[in-house]
């Protein structure tokens, strides 16, 4: 039984999988074989991307994994006592089959009490950033994880769960047919890097008209796009800081970096606007996903006076068009009727972050940040929004 029943059905925002070994590999084509691999170092297996051994995800197996909320008190408390991670995380568990596989984790969410759910991979995040100097073997690579995830998950299965599967823009027209399957296989809801696009003459924004033939189409097709956090390659500017190169690594203690964690998100909503996309394609569907909203007021702020100083840049005013088409999963430590002050209760999105450690362990108790709303209010957080944006 759940730990409570709601009077509203639930539609989490931001569930996640853990992937098998072979799901970045299983469908990659055999020129590629070879640039991932699992190797042991010093009794543990790591994810090596080319030859280059990634500390990203410490335990990229999932074999072993955090328990889901081992993190919750340090949100809610922050760490007084100064622990490191590892004494943050606590004990960790086998992976169990509902982090693998779809009917055991049905079975798991029927128990939770969660009707519906958004669910995104997790080794995905490394891929383009490890990658972004070959456009060709990220469209290889992120093709064959969603061959995997289509093959394992579904993007839809029995109306309740829905993967999220990845879509990388380097190459246009690889783009576009590899959101063309995606839909013809069910896909409610693409996952696209909240980072600028890598390719062969350097980095550039999504949201240029030159990726404006992908957005037109995703338009027409109604799906839901899903900026969801990952490694947006900001760790380059945090090392120039620093003095030395290294990788993102989300479960490492590095103060500089946390400062500037919502740097990625706050670049990527501004730049739907002051490049343009989200006034040409009035109708398109974009949700902000494990970013918190902390990063919304203070660009809001720099939107209104960028826009005052110097309205013919934009195509019309950014700090509406923010409010009015942005849908935010906010963190459940935030204060959400401000978030739906700003931006409107229709566009706060209820996300879990399960089974990860930096979520909820019982993501109903997500509503208990809610409890001073209005119960209709509060159904359309806990899922109304999403059920209409997913158009089920």
């Amino acid at each position: 039984m759940p730990s409570r029943v709601l009077p509203y059905p639930l539609f989490d925002a931001d569930n996640h999988l853990y992937e098998t070994e072979d799901a970045l590999t299983r469908y990659l084509p055999k020129q590629y074989e070879g640039a991932i691999q699992y190797v042991q170092v010093k009794g543990r297996t790591k994810i090596a991307i080319r030859g280059q051994i990634s500390d990203y995800i410490p335990n990229p197996t999932f074999s072993v994994v955090a328990r889901p909320g081992a993190w919750e008190q340090y949100f809610r408390e922050g760490n007084p006592e100064g622990k490191s991670h590892r004494e943050l995380f606590g004990e960790p568990m086998k992976s169990i089959p509902a982090f693998r596989e779809p009917g055991p984790r049905l079975e798991l969410m029927d128990e939770m009490g969660i009707q519906q759910a958004l669910n995104f991979p997790t080794l995905a995040s490394l891929i383009e950033e490890r990658m972004r100097d070959d456009p060709e073997l990220i469209h290889a690579v992120v093709h064959s994880l969603n061959e995997w995830l289509y093959d394992t998950w579904k993007f839809n299965y029995k109306d309740r769960i829905f993967t999220t599967p990845v879509i990388s823009l380097p190459i246009l027209d690889k783009a576009i047919a590899e959101l063309e399957w995606c839909l013809e296989r069910g896909a409610r809801s693409i996952l696209v890097r909240p980072a600028p696009v890598p390719g062969f003459g350097g980095s550039r924004s999504f949201a240029l008209p030159e990726f404006d033939p992908f957005w037109k189409r995703v338009e027409e097709a109604g799906v839901l796009v899903s900026m969801h956090s990952s490694d947006s390659g900001y760790s380059r500017y945090s090392s120039d800081w620093e003095g030395k190169s290294q990788e993102m690594t989300p479960f490492q203690a590095q103060t500089f970096r946390m400062l500037g964690e919502w740097r990625p998100v706050t670049d990527s909503v501004a730049s739907w606007v002051c490049h343009g996309a989200l006034f040409r394609f009035p109708e398109l569907k974009v949700s902000v996903i494990e970013n918190g909203s902390s990063w919304l007021v203070p660009l809001l702020d720099q939107l209104a006076d960028v826009y005052k100083k110097q309205p013919q840049g934009f195509l019309g005013d950014p700090v509406e068009e923010v409010k009015n088409r942005i849908h935010i999963s906010p963190f459940w430590e935030e204060d959400m009727a401000e978030l739906a002050g700003i931006i409107g209760v229709e566009r706060v999105l209820f996300g879990s972050d399960y089974p990860h450690p930096e979520g909820l362990a019982d993501p109903v108790t997500y509503v208990d940040a809610i409890q001073g709303m209005k119960e209709a209010d509060q159904a359309k957080i806990m899922g109304g929004n999403l059920a209409r944006l997913i158009g089920v």
